[in-house]
């Protein structure tokens, strides 16, 4: 099985640390090593190196070989642009249909958080031997702790399968980020997952369902894999990526998807998708807090402070989030926290470029 990291994104939702020099997933936001570094190192139990494969643009490349020293040049697969996942998806399929026209390949971003690393590698086994022998997709799906707009959601269809007292059921559907009422109410009715964004699946069939649901994108591909290995590739990568659409795995491929089947997975998983996530994972005192740095605070309650070089003094605050960096503060009530993005908009439109 080949391990496909997609590690292109910028992560705007964690602005200030997360910035266009220095993105998300090459940050240690817990502990000492970085999640792009993380992600790689969990899958080296069941992936060998060789086999690992990080897509990402140009202008990150270097910052992630300086990350990941023991993977080689040709582990990394270059878009000239980011074009959401499905182009992501199918520049690495076309890629390593080169190595194994016949091969798996499991397709991971590369800012998650896992917490039971033995659990995962059992799930992404299971994952691959479904994906093998019923010529299927398979995603993983994470059981619902609480009534969250920040994931996607998979409904379940009753039929289901156990390996390894592990369950696969058949997906019914798949759902966008939904609001608070419809998030409770896909929890109440307990046939829904969250959509983990992982996905598994033979090479062949991930590119024949693109080809069925998003033909320009195969015919971009096409003439990519024309190119491989000449002189014109790299040109004719950018030409392909400058025509093609910006369009989601979920929205091209998966919600149209005759046969998918998702993994119920269990192993402590989060995206780290906004500073909300953060605080959900981080350690917390008595009165909720959770802090990177020091901290005296009176009366206030269900707060993150990520302010490690400061004492962070606080009275009578609750569910707020405090982020400091060198040239940057970002103060946000922890429900407005998916919002950080629009900041960054904003900032675009300000031509604030400095903080970007």
């Amino acid at each position: 099985m080949f391990g496909v990291i997609m590690a292109g994104g910028i992560g705007t939702r964690f602005w200030p640390r997360s910035r266009e020099r220095h993105p998300k997933q090459l940050l240690n936001i817990f502990g000492n090593t970085s999640l792009i570094q993380n992600t790689v190192r969990r899958l080296t139990p069941l992936i060998e190196h060789e086999k690992i494969f990080i897509v990402s643009t140009k202008n990150q490349k270097e910052l992630l070989k300086d990350q990941l020293p023991l993977l080689k040049e040709t582990n990394y697969i270059i878009e000239p642009k980011g074009k959401n996942t499905a182009p992501c998806i199918g520049l690495a399929a076309i890629y390593l249909q080169q190595f194994d026209p016949d091969g798996v390949m499991a397709v991971l971003p590369a800012d998650h958080n896992i917490i039971d690393e033995r659990e995962f590698i059992k799930i992404l086994s299971i994952a691959e031997k479904v994906a093998l022998e019923d010529e299927c997709l398979v995603t993983i799906g994470i059981n619902p702790t609480y009534p969250s707009t920040g994931y996607g959601y998979i409904q379940l269809n009753k039929e289901k399968n156990i390996i390894d007292d592990v369950t696969i059921y058949r997906v019914k559907t798949f759902a966008e980020k939904p609001d608070l009422k419809t998030a409770e109410r896909f929890i109440k009715s307990g046939d829904f997952l969250w959509n983990s964004g992982m996905f598994i699946w033979k090479i062949r069939t991930i590119l024949k369902e693109i080809e069925e649901n998003i033909p320009e994108l195969f015919d971009g591909l096409v003439e990519i894999k024309n190119k491989l290995g000449s002189r014109g590739e790299s040109e004719c990568v950018s030409s392909v990526y400058r025509r093609i659409q910006s369009i989601s795995i979920d929205y091209g491929v998966m919600e149209h998807a005759k046969n998918v089947k998702v993994v119920k997975g269990n192993f402590g998983w989060s995206d780290v998708g906004s500073w909300e996530e953060v605080y959900e994972i981080s350690d917390k005192d008595d009165d909720q807090v959770a802090s990177k740095g020091p901290f005296i605070a009176i009366d206030s309650k269900k707060c993150l402070f990520d302010v490690p070089h400061k004492l962070v003094a606080a009275i009578g605050i609750d569910n707020i989030i405090v982020v400091e960096t060198d040239d940057a503060l970002l103060i946000c009530d922890r429900s407005q926290a998916q919002r950080v993005k629009e900041l960054v908009d904003e900032m675009k439109q300000n031509n604030l470029n400095q903080f970007l």
